[in-house]
């Protein structure tokens, strides 16, 4: 019972700050409204158009902006008011919701109107992503960081828990608006949450002074610390092939098992059960390195595979937990990295830059991975996401290895083993001369 305690303490010592709490508790319930769109807003795209390449196109809509704006985003994270920032992104986020409610309720709403909310949406994601990931490490002190970015994982995973099945109940229900005007009000609980913060109890980064090139710059540190840029590169293949869960699923649960969309919110469901698990696993993690992340990610690949061929449902979800899990490993370890390794001036675009990477990959992937799955099946888009992530493991593991090695390469020679050295040199030599030319043992010097 003692040792359930400690791991206990140790698995939410973040929680102890009060500052974090608040911020914990709004963001809880807010995601899970953004979940409540996400899945909604899929499977009405779905409904109107019955096309994976649609449902595709609408990642693209939803994550575009991130692609097209991260960097930026991001450096305007670094310059601003963290806090303040959030709240106005928050509020406009909260005015998306309410229009695509509007849409809803009109009883025919065009795929071209909620292509076009979910890029606001899109925007407010670009600049709340960077804002509101480096505004935890503002929160907490410094040895407590790892486990405020494990927990913020946590919490999102949670979010990815209730909003998917959440949705399947009000779609089932009362329609598709409902989902979107909860998803409006739940604003509210963020909104507070950020406003009762206690603003002289924060460790604010260094603002960065406005100069030209600041996003330059920030690419270029980012290429600069392997620690940053290996994951940001398995990151960036991973996120355009391997995490489109929304298109994916979807006709895997509908085509491939036979099932209805409350077989796909469940199967979302059940993933994100599993990634709430390894989120709270990684709580607990002291120290995270590049071969952590590269390891996350095989493990995630060979589960995406497994989940290829399975036959049915039964089996589909016990593999899905397990994708989940590794899923979060990978995604809360290479998180936590960069925000570990990045310097506080630049973490705002570092930030940014990864987030860039994920979401923004996803109107790549999207409608690569949607028409892979339209035209040859699901369980196809499975194996391409994959082959990537497993790709970008080995990838990721052969990059620790060669730079251990040259690292062992560069060492320098201590004083006792070049001796060793010119002696066995000196008996090797020795060997090859006339006796009369020998040179002298080292043990009769």
């Amino acid at each position: 019972m003692k040792r359930l305690g400690t791991m206990t303490r140790e698995t939410f010592a973040s929680m102890h700050v009060r500052n974090f709490r608040l911020f914990f508790a709004g963001q809880l319930v807010s995601q899970v409204g953004n979940w409540l769109t996400l899945i909604a807003q899929t499977l009405l795209v779905f409904q109107v158009t019955h096309s994976g390449v649609a449902v595709g196109l609408l990642s693209a809509a939803q994550f575009g902006p991130v692609l097209l704006i991260g960097p930026w985003a991001g450096l305007v994270a670094d310059r601003s008011d963290k806090r303040r920032l959030l709240l106005i992104v928050q509020v406009i986020a909260m005015a998306q919701s309410f229009t695509l409610a509007a849409l809803a309720f009109s009883g025919h709403p065009s795929v071209l109107a909620i292509y076009a909310v979910a890029f606001v949406g899109g925007v407010t994601v670009a600049f709340d992503n960077p804002a509101r990931r480096a505004f935890v490490v503002e929160m907490v002190p410094e040895d407590s960081i790892t486990n405020a970015v494990s927990l913020n994982s946590a919490l999102m995973t949670c979010a990815r828990v209730v909003g998917p099945v959440l949705a399947g109940i009000l779609v089932a229900t009362v329609g598709f608006g409902w989902c979107f005007v909860t998803d409006a009000l739940s604003y509210i609980a963020v909104l507070v949450g950020l406003w009762m913060i206690r603003t002289s109890e924060l460790r604010p980064s260094p603002v960065a002074v406005r100069a030209k090139g600041q996003v330059r710059a920030g690419l270029r540190y980012a290429r600069s610390v392997p620690e940053l840029w290996v994951p940001l590169v398995m990151m960036a293949v991973i996120g355009t092939l391997s995490y489109n869960f929304p298109v994916v699923l979807l006709l895997f649960a509908e085509r491939s098992l036979k099932g209805t969309s409350t077989t796909y919110t469940l199967l979302y469901a059940t993933i994100s059960i599993g990634s709430l698990i390894g989120a709270l696993a990684a709580a607990r993690r002291v120290s995270i390195t590049v071969r952590v992340v590269a390891m996350a990610a095989i493990a995630f690949g060979s589960m995406m595979a497994i989940l290829t061929v399975v036959p049915g449902k039964a089996l589909a979800y016990p593999i899905c937990l397990c994708v989940g899990i590794a899923s979060m490993t990978f995604m809360t370890a290479s998180t936590a990295i960069v925000q570990i390794r990045s310097d506080a001036a630049m973490r705002g675009r570092v930030l940014a830059l990864q987030a860039m990477v994920f979401l923004g990959s996803t109107p790549i992937g999207g409608p690569i991975v949607g028409w892979i799955c339209q035209r040859f099946g699901a369980r196809y888009g499975l194996a391409v996401g994959a082959l990537a992530a497993l790709g970008a493991g080995l990838w990721g593991l052969s990059t620790v290895r060669a730079r251990a090695a040259r690292a062992r390469a560069a060492e320098p020679i201590t004083p006792a083993e070049a001796v060793e050295f010119v002696a066995e040199a000196t008996a090797e030599l020795s060997e090859d001369l006339p006796p009369e030319l020998a040179l002298p043992r080292s043990s009769d010097v």
